[in-house]
């Protein structure tokens, strides 16, 4: 896992460079946002659940997938859902927090969509999920925090539906 700074210093050693006004602009702009980003994701882990569950009731609850013969019927199966949710709304705030992707990719993503489909798990539904628990973040730590959170949830939207 790398964090933003990491990533601006990487870029450059491997070039054999000083960091220029473009990396030093982009390390700027992350402690700028340090304050907002620690208070997100503090608000976050205050309420996990209540955003799982707003998003379950948004995109999954009242749909096919929870009725009988649904990918989300049995218990067993609901809270396999509903632990897949709570392990991508922790890595996407952790992302959030590091300003950088990797660990999305890292711990999440890889071989993810594979795994889904060798089980039958239905990637739309999840993706719709995800989506859901975006518009709740959002609504909860507010436009700037939520638009730093999106490009998370995004991130890992469009590695499953690639």
């Amino acid at each position: 896992m790398q964090d933003a700074i990491t990533n601006v210093i990487n870029q450059s050693d491997v070039q054999g460079l000083y960091l220029d006004a473009g990396s030093m602009g982009r390390l700027e702009q992350y402690f700028a946002s340090g304050e907002l980003r620690v208070r997100a994701a503090a608000t976050i882990s205050a309420n996990a659940s209540a955003i799982i569950k707003e998003a379950v009731a948004k995109s999954l609850l009242y749909s096919d997938i929870t009725r009988p013969g649904g990918n989300m019927y049995t218990t067993r199966r609901y809270a396999a859902c509903i632990r897949d949710l709570d392990y991508y709304l922790r890595y996407a705030t952790y992302a959030m927090l590091a300003g950088d992707s990797s660990i999305l990719d890292e711990r999440v993503l890889n071989g993810l969509k594979e795994t889904y489909n060798s089980l039958g798990v239905p990637i739309g539904a999840t993706v719709q999920s995800i989506q859901a628990m975006k518009e709740a973040t959002a609504a909860l730590v507010g436009p700037d925090a939520g638009r730093e959170m999106a490009v998370y949830f995004d991130y890992i939207s469009s590695g499953l539906g690639n």
